[in-house]
């Protein structure tokens, strides 16, 4: 699945490094940041968003996640840790890659054990990948600076 284009962990181990941790910091800063769009649009509700909630914030996550994404091959919060996802050719994510990853994540958040067997993928692959990434062949990596 993974090609001469995307760095090796064995010969460029700095391409990987602390990605597990920085996933997690991502993940809470882009938790935080949809948490505040949430809070942001429901006086545009006329704060009847406020009967369906979770799905308000699960929408705004996913246009949020997948307009990032798109945008750049990493949400604001893997740009403040300084990570981005590329493809399996080493490129940055497409609209279509960006919304069959956030989809995919989306999914697993659904099922706990599908979940959880992601979080342990992440900690013990030699890429860090998650289920999701390695379903897509996609790679999370310290930016180049």
């Amino acid at each position: 699945m993974h090609t001469a284009a995307l760095p090796d962990p064995q010969y460029q181990p700095e391409f990987y490094a602390d990605i597990a941790p920085k996933r997690l910091m991502a993940w809470m800063i882009d938790v935080g940041l949809i948490l505040g769009l949430t809070l942001i649009a429901l006086p545009f509700t006329a704060f009847i968003g406020l009967f369906f909630l979770p799905f308000l914030y699960a929408i705004l996550g996913f246009a949020y996640r997948v307009m990032t994404l798109a945008g750049g091959s990493a949400t604001l919060g893997m740009r403040v840790m300084s990570v981005e996802l590329r493809n399996a050719r080493g490129e940055r994510l497409d609209l279509g890659g960006a919304f069959l990853h956030t989809l995919g994540y989306y999914l697993s958040c659904l099922m706990a054990l599908v979940q959880l067997g992601s979080v342990v993928l992440m900690l013990t692959s030699e890429r860090g990948q998650g289920l999701t990434d390695m379903v897509l062949g996609t790679v999370m990596v310290n930016r180049r600076i």
